[in-house]
């Protein structure tokens, strides 16, 4: 029996060689210093190939699928001739492999001998790379060029000397240094801990059966893709879906467009139709683009897939240059971020086409992107960066999940505590909202509001959300979610903001978000009376509410609900709507 025929040992290797990208992981969440990658988890970890095939990809980020050898491949591209031991190379460029300025990559060839074997790979989002806007992330920006530094593919380490010119252009060009070379130490940690390991890996299974068991684990992936979407239903698969508008056309919707065709092994998804790239910041890279359409078929799969390029080789992505899904220069793209959780939002409805049985309805819209800087009385600058969700859509068997990160990322939420302590801001409520879900069999998650005291004496505050206009779908009979809101000092003026936002704010202003509800799923007069009360006592949906959209009649006094008056309520409301067919998507 060859290493290659005997499966414990491909799987020993496997395991191993994904332990080693969730390691890394582990490392920045240890040793980062801002909130947005040690709390939000805003990251994400890999080791290639030498030829930069994605091997293992650590366990942060789905939004991330396909950028790391998007990233590398950029940099094989200028650099291949170039490359030796004690290289590390560094880029952000988003119209030369990268997604937007705040992401930075790191990447490190690992040698053996004088022979390259592999790359440890890292991408953090990080607090701020300059820009007109504390940040870096303004959604109103309308060139590549007010967004901050960008980085071409370069080396941050030639033969293990730092380029203290490239260095000290990144020092001069952020408002918050200490912060972005604290995160920058990170990725370089987690990269080296991984060439560490990778070394050890080597030395127990040796070169050559290291490089045929890396190509297999690629391979692995990909068989198993290609059987699992054979089992998918054949067929054609389009969904529209309209983000509100970019931030600077107020009021001028956004198309997302997507058809997906399914034939034996194989998926191609084409964007073609969607908008033209918009004036504000909020223009998707193409990686960003693959990255949300990888998340949304996957979503669908075998969950002990690995995620490699094998899982690539059998999804097409097609996106035409020039439109929302795949800017080109000068193109805006800080806030690209709302694009892509809106393009997933888009490619589960088209995979819910497909498989009716296995996908939730919309999810809040999200992540919203709150940035709040300025300086404090000593001239000395403060950044809070924070991205925040907590609704999923409902699903074919399960109310959505609330409280909870989008399918698109791992993001948990930065504490309260610590954000008091770290930045000129208390937090005077973080809670549910009821009557936001939308209304289904089984409801879309509850959306949660957050009230922020600014503290200092004046500052820049930037929202990014969306979700007022178009609401967040519902499936097969469920009601759309609610829409989402900005309001400037709630107890006072109570003023509505737009959805996008850049403005000035002075001490004592009170910011508060309040997430869109989730869609649900199914005819919301199917949902059992029982968890309706239960939604009631829980103060996520009122008495009101309960009998407008559920048909379902409570004794307060008692809290049951009334049988007899519930059935006879949903009875005149099914005749008053007339329907005799669920309709399959409500917006």
């Amino acid at each position: 029996m060859t290493e290659i025929d005997d499966p414990i040992a491909f799987e020993l290797f496997k395991n191993s060689i994904f332990s080693i990208a969730d390691e890394m992981a582990l490392t920045i969440t240890r040793t980062t210093y801002s909130g947005v990658l040690k709390d939000n988890m805003d990251f994400s970890t890999a080791l290639a190939d030498a030829e930069g095939k994605l091997v293992a990809q650590g366990l942060t980020l789905p939004g991330h699928l396909g950028s790391i050898p998007t990233a590398l491949e950029a940099v094989l591209r200028h650099y291949r001739d170039e490359m030796g031991p004690g290289d590390i190379f560094i880029m952000n460029d988003p119209f030369d492999g990268g997604m937007h300025l705040p992401d930075i990559f790191i990447f490190k060839p690992i040698y053996i001998d004088e022979e390259l074997m592999a790359f440890s790979a890292s991408v953090c989002h990080h607090t701020d790379v300059g820009g007109r806007v504390a940040g870096s992330n303004a959604s109103d920006s309308t060139e590549i060029y007010a967004e901050g530094l960008r980085i071409a593919p370069l080396k941050l380490y030639d033969s293990g000397r730092p380029n203290k010119t490239l260095f000290a252009i990144i020092e001069k060009n952020v408002r918050v240094p200490v912060r972005v070379f604290g995160d920058l130490r990170a990725q370089l940690a987690a990269c080296h801990i991984a060439e560490q390991q990778f070394l050890e890996l080597v030395a127990r299974y040796g070169k050559q059966t290291t490089r045929v068991y890396m190509k297999e684990v690629i391979d692995y992936a990909e068989r198993m893709t290609r059987a699992a979407i054979r089992e998918l239903p054949d067929g054609v698969y389009s969904f529209e879906d309209w983000i509100d508008d970019d931030g600077v056309d107020f009021g001028k919707p956004i198309r997302l467009f997507v058809t997906m065709t399914k034939k034996d092994d194989w998926i191609v998804a084409d964007w073609t139709g969607s908008s033209p790239q918009v004036k504000g910041a909020i223009n998707a890279t193409l990686s960003w683009t693959k990255a949300a359409t990888y998340t949304a078929i996957k979503c669908v799969l075998p969950n002990d897939i690995p995620s490699n390029e094998g899982v690539f080789r059998a999804i097409e992505v097609i996106a035409p240059p020039g439109t929302i899904t795949n800017a080109v220069l000068p193109a805006a793209c800080a806030a690209r971020g709302l694009t892509g959780f809106r393009t997933l939002d888009c490619a589960l409805g088209a995979v819910a086409m497909m498989v009716p049985d296995r996908v939730c309805a919309a999810s809040d819209g999200g992540n919203t992107g709150i940035t709040i800087g300025g300086y404090y009385v000593d001239r000395s600058p403060f950044i809070y960066v924070d991205f925040t969700t907590g609704a999923w859509g409902g699903r074919p068997w399960a109310d959505g999940l609330e409280g909870n990160t989008n399918l698109l990322i791992n993001m948990a939420s930065q504490p309260v505590e610590v954000t008091e302590v770290e930045h000129p801001l208390q937090i005077l409520s973080y809670e549910f909202i009821p009557d936001r879900a939308g209304p289904g069999k089984f409801r879309g998650g509850a959306p949660f509001r957050r009230d922020y005291r600014f503290l200092e004496e004046e500052g820049i505050l930037q929202v990014r959300s969306d979700r007022r206009d178009f609401r967040p779908y519902g499936l097969y009979g469920g009601q759309p979610g609610k829409p989402s809101a900005n309001y400037l000092n709630p107890d006072k003026e109570n003023r509505l903001l737009t959805a996008k936002v850049t403005m000035t704010i002075r001490r004592g202003d009170v910011f508060r978000h309040e997430l869109a509800g989730a869609g649900g799923w199914g005819d919301p007069l199917e949902r059992d009376p029982m968890l309706v009360l239960k939604d009631v006592r829980n103060e996520k949906v009122s008495v009101g509410a309960a009998r407008e959209d559920y048909g379902v009649v409570l004794d307060t006094e008692t809290w049951t609900v009334d049988v007899h008056a519930t059935e006879k309520l949903r009875d005149k409301m099914r005749a008053e709507r007339g329907w005799s067919e669920v309709p399959k998507v409500l917006r």
